[in-house]
This record gives C-alpha cells, structure tokens and sequence, in this order.
C-alpha cells in the first residue's frame, strides 16, 4: 500500500489551488493500491494558500515560511504528523510524494528565498515518512515501476 499526494492524484490541493495530475499514481488510487493525502489540508490550511518554502532558522532548525513572512511550521509539523498516522494505519511502507515540496519534496527542496533555486534537503513530511521507515520516491523517479 502507498500514500500519495493528494496533488499527484489529481486532487485541486496545491498551494495555487490546482493539481499535479499524473495518470500512473491516479490508477494506483483507482486499484485501490494507494491512498490520497494533502498533508498541508491535514494541517489546517486553506486552499489556494500562500506559497511557502523551508528556511533554517538561527538555532538550525527548518522553518516553513511563506513568501510574505509568515511562519506556518506548526501547520506543515502537524500535517506530516497526521500523515504518518494515516501511513501506520493503513500499513503503507511506500510513498510516492510531490517533488520539492516544503512538504512532500525529498532530495530536492526550494532553497527558501522564492527564487527556484533548488538545495539538497527534505520536506517535513518526507523527512517524517524516512525516520520511520517508509521509503519515499519522487512521481518523477517513480513512473517507470508503476504500471
């Protein structure tokens, strides 16, 4: 079983409220393999939303900020929380996830300044699904196994 972003299965949950459609992860949810998530709805935000990236603060922890400066870590934390539970119970030991996301990108994040530059690193959910054990893949890394 995986968990998916909601966003892949072409689900209107993007920040910029659209989708990042891809057929191969829309056919794992219609077989039933594989189960829509949108850790950002799961914790607590809008959408459209404002357009956040992860910045590292002074004492070296990441920080989700948006474009205009506000901090919304404690929303993304909660998200990738409740996205590891649904993860358990549902016994996922994969996830296919939304490249350079500040919650689903892992590998490759935005660099926090909103200017497209990418830094190696993992968003907040990704980081989450990894410590406890649930590999995570890229849709773009992914599609050659899927079908």
């Amino acid at each position: 079983m995986y968990i998916v972003s909601a966003c892949l299965a072409g689900v209107n949950c993007k920040y910029s409220g659209r989708n990042n459609e891809n057929k191969n992860v829309i056919e794992l949810v219609r077989q039933g393999k594989a189960i829509p998530i949108c850790p950002e709805q799961l914790g607590g935000l809008p959408t459209p939303r404002a357009c956040c990236e992860i910045v590292m603060s002074e004492e070296g922890n990441k920080k989700v900020i948006s474009k205009d400066g506000h901090d919304y870590t404690k929303e993304f934390m909660e998200g990738a929380e409740k996205t590891l539970e649904i993860a358990k119970i549902i016994g996922a030991d994969k996830a296919i996830l939304q490249p350079r996301s500040p919650s689903c990108g892992c590998g490759l994040i935005y660099d926090g300044t909103f200017s497209g530059n990418l830094v190696k690193g993992n968003g907040l959910t990704a980081e989450r699904l990894l410590q406890n054990g649930i590999k995570v893949y890229m849709d773009t890394d992914f599609d050659d196994f899927l079908i």
